[in-house]
């Protein structure tokens, strides 16, 4: 049943180029998993997903390595700080929460610009985003696509499509250093990781298409202010319990 829920998950986050950390933390929690096992396993579970995500848009030529790179390149050294530290599971959920809440809002209310051409990214600006993303990656256990995406499309930096094929290998880069990071604090992930993946890696295959194929551009702004929201209450109401 939860390696159902996980592929479930995965498939609604590749649609938009997310891999699904948040709702696989949400979805472990549910289950009263170890809290050091979660931030691992949702961690191998972003590796699984974002590499069949990531495969498949550069397949097409959908990413654009050169605008990617400054905001990867940035973020890998703070990832692996941030996830040598291990935060109490309330502050965790509260701060995570609060930061997709407000993500979403910013994708809700601003303007599409989907007639306007992207903003060239300052270079200082790339730099310092995906630092600052990499270390929030790092420490709360998700790849930092549901970080970088609002900010891409916030800033105009990216289209909501381009977005979703920059978010993928972000995800990947940061989820392969944020485990490193991880295991060395002393975290494992569940024995049962294997089977969750999957699930991952079958939600991933569908979603990525239908995102490709299917969804328009306000569609795919609209899908990750919701996935964004929706996962933010999640955590929050976690750190209410």
């Amino acid at each position: 049943m939860l390696t159902a829920f996980f592929a479930a998950i995965s498939l609604l986050y590749a649609t938009v180029g997310q891999a699904g950390g948040t709702a696989f933390l949400a979805l472990m929690a549910f289950a009263s998993f170890p809290p050091s096992e979660m931030r691992p396993t949702a961690l191998l579970l972003n590796i699984v997903a974002a590499t069949y995500s990531t495969w498949l848009f550069n397949r097409g030529s959908h990413i654009d390595w050169a605008k990617l790179n400054p905001f990867l390149i940035a973020s890998l050294p703070t990832t692996l700080a941030g996830a040598s530290i291990v935060l109490a599971d309330d502050i965790y959920h509260t701060v995570t929460g609060l930061v997709l809440i407000a993500a979403a809002a910013v994708l809700m209310i601003g303007r599409s610009g989907r007639d306007a051409p992207d903003r060239v990214t300052p270079l200082w600006a790339a730099i310092s985003t995906g630092a600052g993303v990499g270390f929030i990656s790092g420490l709360t256990g998700v790849g930092g696509g549901v970080f970088l995406a609002p900010i891409l499309v916030g800033m105009r930096w990216a289209s909501p499509r381009q977005t979703a094929a920059l978010s993928a290998p972000f995800i990947l880069g940061n989820s392969a250093v944020g485990l490193i990071g991880a295991l060395h604090a002393g975290q494992a992930p569940s024995p049962q990781t294997w089977l969750y993946a999957l699930g991952a890696l079958a939600g991933a295959t569908v979603g990525t298409t239908i995102g490709l194929r299917w969804l328009s551009q306000a569609t795919t702004r609209y899908i990750l202010a919701a996935i964004l929201g929706s996962a933010g209450v999640q955590l929050v109401a976690f750190a209410a319990r």
